[in-house]
C-alpha cells in the first residue's frame, strides 16, 4: 500500500490536482490498483454544476493517469533505473475514452491500469475506473517520462 505521503514523494502534483489518494496494489511493469474519494469540498463542484455536483470526466481520466504514472516510476524505481526524483510524465494520447456513470461526491473512484505496452520512456495502459464495482470511465492512455 502506498499512501497519500509517499504519492506527494513520487508525483509532483498537490492539492486540488493530486487525485489519488491512496495505491493499494502494484504489480511493477504490470498493473496498479489505487482510489481516489470524491468530495463535496473538492473545488470543482463550485462550477460543475451548481445545485447538481457531477465529478467531471476529464478530472477522472487525470486521476487514472496520475495513478499510471505513480506505476512507472516505482517500476522504474524497482528495475533500479535512471533517478526519477527529476523526471515528470506527459501526456502523449488519450484514445478510446468512455464515459459510462456520473460519477458523485460521496463515491469513491476505484482506478485500475495495466500495462499494455511498456518501451523505453512511453508506457501504453488500459485505463478503468469503476465506484461500488461499476465501470463508470475507461480510456488507454500513452504516456511519456520525460526530464523536469
Amino acid at each position: 500500500m502506498i499512501d497519500v505521503v509517499e504519492i506527494q514523494k513520487i508525483l509532483p502534483h498537490r492539492h486540488p490536482f493530486l487525485l489519488v489518494d491512496r495505491i493499494t496494489e502494484l504489480t511493477q511493469g504490470e498493473f496498479v490498483k489505487g482510489y481516489k474519494n470524491v468530495t463535496i469540498g473538492e473545488p470543482i463542484f463550485q462550477g460543475h454544476f451548481p445545485g447538481h455536483p457531477i465529478y467531471p470526466g476529464v478530472m477522472i481520466i487525470e486521476g487514472m493517469a496520475q495513478a499510471g504514472g505513480i506505476l512507472a516510476f516505482k517500476s522504474m524505481d524497482e528495475a533500479g533505473q535512471e533517478e526519477t526524483k527529476d523526471k515528470v510524465v506527459y501526456f502523449m494520447s488519450i484514445d478510446k475514452a468512455k464515459f459510462r456513470s456520473p460519477v458523485k461526491p460521496g463515491d469513491t473512484l476505484v482506478y485500475e491500469l495495466q500495462v499494455l505496452k511498456h518501451k523505453g520512456a512511453v508506457w501504453v495502459l488500459d485505463g478503468k475506473a469503476f465506484v461500488d464495482g461499476k465501470l463508470v470511465a475507461q480510456a488507454e492512455l500513452k504516456a511519456m517520462i520525460v526530464d523536469k
